[in-house]
């Protein structure tokens, strides 16, 4: 499937997260495709049309940073925004300096949301 809006892709194993992420964004003008574990995401067709990526942090499976790791090593550069609800300051600091361009903690406002985005796309 090609898309004429810019492919934003969710990873999280947070219902909620994926049920109410992609509502917003389609609101906001994007085209959105959600994914529960981070497997999933890397076994679609959607790697290469997605332009910024929402990546929770702690999944069971593969982790946000090993799919952050896998999709560098299959030479994906795709922007990533990394959300998560266990996470401080520092956290957030850490993940900016592995490559990240924005880390959010939950909850988060819709326009932090909105200006992370904007950033990751400004990137490619």
């Amino acid at each position: 499937m090609i898309f004429m809006r810019p492919l934003i892709s969710v990873v999280d194993d947070d219902d909620s997260v994926r049920e109410s992420l992609p509502d917003l964004l389609g609101e906001l003008g994007f085209a959105v495709q959600a994914f529960a574990p981070a497997e999933e995401f890397l076994a679609s067709n959607y790697v290469d049309q997605t332009k910024c990526l929402l990546l929770d942090i702690a999944m069971p499976g593969m982790s946000g940073p090993e799919l952050q790791r896998e999709l560098l090593a299959r030479q994906h550069n795709i922007p990533i925004v990394f959300i998560t609800a266990y996470g401080d300051r520092n956290l957030r600091v850490h993940m900016l300096q592995q490559g990240a361009v924005e880390c959010l903690l939950k909850p988060f406002s819709d326009t932090a949301l909105r200006d992370a985005v904007d950033a990751a796309l400004r990137v490619d």
